[in-house]
């Protein structure tokens, strides 16, 4: 279905365009009059030697791509939208090791296993390290009077909370901060990364993990690695796919945590009505909105198994199907003035986390945790942050990332 809005050859996967902005209001448009539409790319152009996929758009139609695995496959083409063009097919199918890219039932075996480090009792057990955590990196912040608000706040929680959680050292988080930037960075060219850097800091960090797992497996301790790797034939992850498990959450548990901090405070800061009423009743609802506004991952995609229909149009099988997590929280359908930062939204059906299904965000409860701390250890230690400069956004393919947001600390 033709969308006369969208200038020739717009694509929704441009890294161009999202260095600049999200592309809401295309997608919005979409919405409206194609909420099933067909991107065509110039073939190859993202990795997967095929002319082009599906943008769904409504809240509706994501939450049903996202819950039907037997019909929309993570695996076959992995949720990944768009590599670079030179990327080879077993580079792609490397990937499918990575929980993320998995289908039933072997995702859910994987899933059984490592669930168990994510337990409300075991993200209550971190709680109060965290919050300490929360307010030494803020104080540290503040003592440097201005500074980028990224790398000075909003990488350290995760990443610290990522080596409580799993047994990490404190002192190797920087390791892994570095990893992952060069794992999702090769769309960006400030960040001058290279395809064969990103593979190379990805086989560093399995290489890592495994290495811990199995220091593990020799001597156990009190942390979650004891627990998943331990007697491999009763049920646990093998060394290689607890290496996996650890460069999945080194993403998805780091990257997007972090830019959801981000994003939250340049909303509360441009909204400063939104944080004079956190500041005063830390509302219970703010995680959620900010979430919701930042929705760190655009969009993953899937992969039809058979031909069928969603949304008035026809899909064959084989293509690929781009599920578009900020359109879906911004549908006005499902959300009163989407176009408003409110954290006191509620109800708050936001897909942030994913829309249902088997990838639902195994890390809800932990990320939402530290969006929680970090931002109460803000307005205690700073209430008067402001902006010193605009943010400098990532370009990237389907990540909503920031680079770099100078503030003031106040």
């Amino acid at each position: 279905m033709p969308c006369p809005a969208l200038p020739e050859g717009f694509d929704f996967t441009d890294p161009d365009v999202y260095q600049s902005r999200v592309p809401l209001p295309e997608l919005a448009q979409l919405r409206q009059t194609a909420p099933v539409w067909w991107n065509a790319q110039p073939h190859g152009v993202a990795g997967f030697g095929d002319d082009g996929y599906w943008v769904v758009t409504r809240h509706q139609d994501v939450k049903e791509v996202s819950t039907k695995p037997e019909i929309f496959s993570a695996n076959l083409n992995t949720a990944i939208i768009r590599f670079q063009e030179s990327m080879t097919r077993d580079q792609i199918d490397v990937q499918k090791l990575i929980m993320l890219n998995m289908d039933p039932p072997e995702h859910t075996r994987v899933r059984q296993i490592v669930q168990r480090g994510f337990t409300p009792r075991a993200i209550r057990a971190l709680e109060d390290a965290l919050r300490d955590r929360a307010a030494h990196i803020v104080t540290e912040a503040r003592r440097k009077g201005s500074g980028d608000f990224v790398t000075d706040i909003a990488c350290e929680l995760p990443l610290q909370a990522i080596a409580e959680l799993i047994g990490i050292p404190q002192d190797d988080r920087a390791r892994i901060f570095d990893w992952s930037n060069k794992m999702i960075g090769y769309d960006d060219p400030e960040l001058a990364i290279t395809e064969e850097v990103g593979v190379n800091a990805a086989m560093e960090l399995i290489s890592y993990a495994m290495n811990l797992a199995a220091a593990r497996k020799e001597s156990p301790a009190e942390d979650i690695v004891s627990r998943l790797v331990a007697a491999e034939h009763e049920g646990n992850l093998g060394s290689d796919e607890f290496g996996f498990f650890v460069l999945l959450l080194a993403v998805a548990g780091n990257e997007t945590t972090r830019n959801a901090i981000t994003h939250g405070m340049h909303a509360f800061l441009t909204h400063p009505d939104q944080w004079e009423l956190y500041k005063r009743e830390r509302p219970g609802t703010a995680a959620e909105e900010i979430v919701r506004w930042a929705t760190p991952v655009v969009s993953f995609q899937r992969t039809a198994t058979q031909d069928t229909e969603l949304g008035g149009a026809k899909i064959k099988k084989g293509q690929r199907v781009g599920i578009f997590y900020s359109s879906a929280n911004h549908d006005p359908e499902v959300f009163d003035r989407p176009e408003v930062f409110d954290i006191t939204r509620d109800p708050n059906p936001h897909l942030g986390f994913g829309g249902g299904g088997p990838h639902f965000c195994l890390g809800k409860s932990l990320a939402v945790l530290e969006i929680n701390l970090i931002f109460n250890a803000l307005a205690d230690a700073m209430p008067g942050i402001s902006l010193a400069g605009d943010p400098r956004r990532l370009r990237s393919a389907w990540l909503n990332g920031v680079k770099e947001l100078q503030v003031h600390y106040g």
